[in-house]
């Protein structure tokens, strides 16, 4: 791991008039690295990602890769708990009918 700094401001601030500026960061260093992958979960971010080109994942992608990786034994016991954590204590929110999705999109 090694921490980067974003080296163009103005796409930094173009992008902030659309999503705040961490996000905003976030998505100018993703894209100054031609990163693999973007971990975002807010829906304007991802959106902005995405039209950059920018491929993006959210925490729930995660996890289900995990479960198809086998690195975790289930995705709705042991990271249910995760991501009851992620809403309760981050803010994160997933509506019901997504995570229930995602989960039988792993056999769950």
């Amino acid at each position: 791991m090694r921490v980067e700094s974003v080296k163009n401001l103005d796409q930094v601030i173009q992008f902030a008039r659309i999503v705040d500026r961490g996000e905003a960061e976030a998505i100018a260093l993703a894209k100054e690295l031609r990163a693999d992958l973007l971990l975002m979960d807010e829906r304007k971010g991802r959106r902005l990602a995405a039209r950059e080109g920018i491929p993006v994942i959210g925490l729930l992608g995660v996890v289900l890769l995990a479960r198809r990786k086998q690195l975790i034994p289930s995705a709705r016991t042991l990271p249910r708990t995760l991501l009851q954590r992620l809403q309760d204590e981050a803010g994160m929110y997933l509506a019901e009918p997504i995570k229930e999705a995602a989960l039988r999109t792993v056999g769950e």
